[in-house]
């Protein structure tokens, strides 16, 4: 083999073409919308009035001419196409064309309103429970519901953790604290409470003349003044009231210790109607007037005055001397009486 063979090299130059087949994208997408607007019409077609179907189907079938089976024009059913009435601000529902909402109708969604704010009013207590360790704690003892007289919030007793001392009205340390932690979420909602003391069964064997009724109304107060000093407004507490042992939590053992209890209910507008026109029944419609009356005044005749004694007469032995004495007597008398005399002179 010859060693001068020249050596041949051959180099390849690759270059970067375009991207090839991106075609059937554009055609995937394209199928993916008219699926989409095949889905669209079917659905359209299922929730859409028979008058509609015919309005529509006469359209396609003759957009000029169609006058009949309904509309002619295929968005706006009720009329013609024409430029909407210019509207301001300040017009009345007559001048708009609304219909003013009836008071059963205003009441019924003040209701609802009121109603998803006691549910969110819920759920912010039970997300404060679940995270705040002083309330975690005591979660059993907590219970929480709506009712019809709004959101009542229970605090009840436990086997060995009461919120009172035995027979007495003063509050344990914990439940003070939970008072307190709650008393600035009820706060929120701007309505008035209803604070309410029980008693489990067990008649109340301390002092004389104070039982179940009292204990139990004097609970519920050391509660409202616990609230108060957290901060909670004075004017928002609608009623405090003692119920003793007459709403047992558990009926078939009065003497269990859920019986013993505290509840807040966070009232809404029925429940607070219903109080404030039980205080103004309870009250007198009129105030009683003052009658300015003096007391008769009596006169009394005065007391006749005591005759005097007179002086005996001396006795003298001529009754001729007596006569003049009696005569002058009888001529005294005949002048202080007119009458007399004048008859005399007849």
């Amino acid at each position: 083999m010859d060693n001068n063979q020249p050596i041949i090299v051959k180099r390849v130059t690759r270059k970067d073409h375009g991207h090839h087949g991106g075609s059937w994208k554009i055609a995937f997408a394209d199928f993916a919308v008219a699926m989409m607007a095949f889905f669209l019409v079917m659905w359209l077609i299922t929730v859409a009035t028979p008058e509609q179907l015919r309005s529509i189907s006469g359209y396609f079938n003759d957009p000029i001419g169609f006058n009949e089976g309904g509309s002619p024009w295929a968005i706006d059913l009720g009329g013609s196409p024409e430029v909407a009435p210019q509207t301001t601000l300040n017009q009345t529902p007559q001048e708009t064309g609304q219909q003013e909402v009836s008071e059963d109708s205003a009441r019924e969604l003040a209701d609802q309103a009121e109603r998803r704010d006691m549910e969110m009013l819920l759920q912010e207590l039970q997300n404060q429970i679940d995270s705040e360790p002083v309330l975690q704690r005591f979660k059993d003892q907590i219970l929480i519901e709506i009712t019809q007289d709004g959101l009542r919030i229970q605090i009840v007793d436990a086997e060995n953790r009461p919120m009172f001392a035995s027979g007495s009205a003063q509050l344990q340390p914990y439940f003070e604290e939970i008072l307190l932690s709650l008393s600035d979420t009820i706060a929120k909602v701007k309505k008035k409470i209803s604070v309410s003391g029980h008693t489990d069964g067990q008649p109340y064997a301390g002092r004389r003349g104070y039982g179940n009724w009292e204990l139990s109304s004097d609970r519920a107060n050391a509660a409202r003044r616990t609230l108060l000093a957290a901060g909670y407004p004075e004017e928002q507490v609608a009623r405090v009231v003692g119920y003793a042992d007459s709403a047992l939590f558990d009926r078939e053992d009065p003497l269990s210790p859920i019986n013993r209890r505290i509840d807040i209910v966070v009232l809404n507008r029925q429940a607070e109607e219903q109080i404030r026109e039980g205080a103004d029944s309870a009250a007198p419609a009129v105030a009683p007037e003052t009658l300015d009356v003096q007391p008769p005044v009596i006169e009394l005749p005065e007391p006749d005055a005591a005759p005097v004694p007179s002086a005996p007469e001396a006795q003298t032995a001529d009754p001729a001397a007596a006569a003049p004495a009696a005569n002058g007597q009888r001529r005294l008398n005949l002048f202080d009486n007119a009458e007399q005399l004048r008859g005399l002179d007849q």
